[in-house]
């Protein structure tokens, strides 16, 4: 039986043209829907002079509303602010579900909120994971916990995402779907050259900030250049934590081995990673990263199944023995085996559908009225319960005053573009990203 075709409306901080694993995921993911029939749109803040409504390839709507960030790629919360922009939107596009991504994105919270005070059915995928013992995650814990508390079904991006989830959120596990990310095994193909391995590259492609582990880079790499003078690193990003990379590249003279090349467009960065033979990844929270998909596609040694992969736990000693392995290990290692096992291992068709169940079982679901959600919102704590059914019950109030003040049938409905094909069926609106 074929799947009934739905409008999406995918909600994020994060996109492009910000580069990353959110971002990628939320544009493969909205293409391969669009190839299976369905209406996909995707919401996200203003970047620079990009605001407004424009078209990716394969025709995907994006708005880039007048919200500009406050800190780290997030909007400033308002709770109520996007309330009349995000209704407007879901009435104009025939959205009939709300998909929500990364639990850091204020943009996430807010819309998931408005969604299902309108009705709406709303899912929510997890990109990360959370400790439970510091300050920053507590509050974070706390806000999933309100979002979560009346999303109809959420998405984690591996099972150890999946445990952590449940845990910090509450969140019933029947409730809580596995779908791995993939790669575009297309675009990342090895060099068609073997490298020589006499100088041994190792790549970093990374946001350089604290959860990425750029704070274990600056104690990881000296060491390494010291054992291994046949060793040089590569690394791509940007962030606040590449000062200090700059500062321990000139304290330990290594001008000449540590190349910084600052932030790489997602378009490079295959030409980055066919350069080494190793690619580290030193995240304190990446739940399913798919920078290292990319890197394993290109042939890199990396993190994967058990003849791929070289773990470390986040300590600087520990990682560099995971290198010294990895190292020692290279010479087996066959890029193009690696990337055709990732070919079948990984594509984001097969992700694509997997997700189209997890909406179906979304839709499914039956609709509550105000009542009994703010019986859900009242089991996440003492105070904090009683604080979340507050904004929860000014959230309907104002949605009510919004109802009389501009019904939704004054609201003009978007009609659908229907794109051209070519003779063998496929859409021939753009190539490539804007």
């Amino acid at each position: 039986m074929e799947n009934q075709k739905h409008g999406i409306l995918m909600v994020s901080d994060f996109f492009y043209p910000n580069v990353g694993g959110v971002e990628n995921h939320i544009y493969y993911l909205s293409q391969c829907l669009l190839k299976l029939g369905h209406k996909v749109v995707v919401v996200t803040h203003a970047y620079g002079n990009r605001s407004g409504v424009r078209y990716m390839t394969g025709g995907l709507k994006v708005y880039y509303i007048p919200w500009r960030p406050f800190l780290m790629q997030n909007t400033l919360p308002t709770f109520y602010g996007t309330l009349p922009i995000i209704r407007a939107i879901l009435i104009r596009e025939k959205i009939s579900l709300v998909h929500g991504h990364q639990a850091f994105s204020t943009l996430c919270h807010e819309a998931l909120m408005h969604a299902r005070t309108m009705g709406y059915k709303a899912v929510f995928t997890d990109h990360s994971l959370y400790g439970f013992a510091d300050v920053g995650s507590i509050h974070m814990n706390k806000v999933l916990q309100f979002t979560l508390a009346d999303v109809s079904q959420a998405i984690c991006v591996s099972h150890t995402s999946k445990e952590n989830t449940v845990l910090r959120s509450g969140l019933p596990p029947e409730k809580v779907f596995v779908i791995p990310n993939a790669v575009d095994t297309a675009m990342f193909k090895p060099a068609p050259k073997p490298l020589d391995r006499n100088e041994i590259i190792i790549v970093v492609i990374s946001r350089l900030v604290y959860r990425k582990g750029a704070d274990l880079l600056v104690e990881v790499i000296p060491e390494v250049c010291r054992i291994y003078p046949n060793v040089r690193f590569i690394v791509g990003g940007d962030g606040p934590k590449r000062v200090r990379l700059e500062e321990m590249r000139e304290k330990h003279s290594l001008q000449d081995r540590v190349k910084m090349l600052g932030a790489v467009p997602h378009a490079q960065v295959r030409s980055v990673l066919i350069s080494g033979h190793i690619f580290l990844n030193s995240s304190l929270t990446e739940a399913f990263c798919i920078a290292i998909l990319e890197a394993a596609s290109c042939g890199l040694l990396t993190v994967l199944p058990d003849d791929m992969i070289v773990l470390a736990e986040p300590d600087p000693d520990d990682m560099v023995l995971a290198i010294r392995k990895a190292i020692a290990i290279l010479p087996k290692i066959d890029p193009q085996v690696m990337h055709d096992r990732m070919k079948k291992l990984y594509n984001w068709q097969d992700v694509a559908k997997r997700t189209e169940i997890v909406y179906d079982r979304a839709l499914k679901c039956s609709n509550q009225n105000l009542l009994e959600r703010l019986s859900r919102y009242l089991s996440c704590g003492a105070w904090a319960g009683k604080l979340f059914a507050l904004v929860m019950i000014i959230d309907y109030l104002l949605w009510c005053l919004l109802q009389l003040w501009k019904p939704a049938k004054d609201i003009d409905e978007v009609p659908d573009i229907i794109l051209p094909k070519n003779q063998d069926g496929k859409v021939t609106f753009g190539s490539q990203k804007e």
